[in-house]
């Protein structure tokens, strides 16, 4: 299962994981949806509804690292190494475009790979 999130002229692709949580997010895609930069080392958005945790690893977030934080009920991407918090749990990886991550801003479109 692979998306890919578009921005700015810039595709970065990730790849999920076989989560409930990756599961749920990409039966809401495609989303146009807006982005916003937090603490200068993730870029996050909220998708239209909340995940489910059941059968979703904890994440250990380095840069690349597709998350979900659960308490907030938004979707990380991590342009900068974090480690692990509770309610962090992960989503999948970038398989390209990882550099482009902290470029991202304003309204960004996310569609599902075939």
């Amino acid at each position: 299962m692979k998306i890919s999130v578009e921005s700015n002229g810039k595709i970065i692709v990730f790849e999920l994981n076989n989560s409930d949580a990756s599961k749920e997010l990409l039966n809401q895609l495609p989303l146009k949806i807006k982005v916003e930069d937090y603490a200068s080392m993730e870029k996050i958005f909220y998708p239209p509804n909340k995940l489910s945790t059941s059968n979703t690893p904890l994440a250990n977030a380095k840069k690349g690292i597709l998350a979900y934080y659960a308490p907030w009920g938004d979707v990380v991407m991590f342009y900068k190494d974090f480690g692990s918090a509770g309610g962090l749990y992960e989503l999948g990886f970038v398989t390209s475009g990882i550099d482009d991550i902290k470029t991202l801003s304003g309204t960004i479109e996310i569609t599902k790979v075939d």
